[in-house]
């Protein structure tokens, strides 16, 4: 399944909103330079589909790519369709699917800023195989199953 990267972004630190940047620079093992969860663990970078995005701005919200905490939103893909262990290609980088949704043990800043936050019911988490650059248009591709 093809799909494009709608925007890049990163943050300082966690639990906040991130910001969208022009591209990010991605390092195997480590995740991406200068985001605050970049480091040797399973949730060096987050995914969210732009559609879900849409979804809460159609409720109301003004909200601008990063608002829920994620690395690289996507469009063009569900992934609420994907399984641990699967790979994700966008350009020259390859990441590993390593965990779906999370749980968020308290209201951070992106629940009061966006009323909701969505990344626990869909978004996705990966480790970096194979660092590279990613931009905003890069073309992606994922194979379900």
């Amino acid at each position: 399944m093809k799909f494009t990267v709608e925007a890049v972004c990163i943050s300082a630190e966690k639990g906040v909103q991130k910001h969208e940047v022009p591209q990010i620079v991605l390092r195997q093992g480590h995740g991406i330079e200068g985001d605050a969860h970049a480091g040797p663990w399973h949730r060096q970078v987050s995914l969210l589909a732009g559609e879900a995005v849409d979804t809460m701005k159609a409720k109301g919200l003004e909200l601008s790519a990063g608002a829920f905490g994620e690395n690289i939103v996507t469009r063009g893909v569900d992934w609420i369709q994907a399984s641990v262990g699967e790979i994700i290609q966008i350009g020259d980088v390859s990441l590993e699917i390593t965990q779906i949704g999370k749980e968020c043990h308290s209201r951070c800043a992106i629940y009061y800023a966006a009323g909701d936050c969505i990344m626990p019911r869909q978004g996705i988490f990966t480790r970096v195989l194979k660092g590279g650059t990613i931009h905003a248009q890069s073309s992606g591709y994922y194979r379900i199953g």
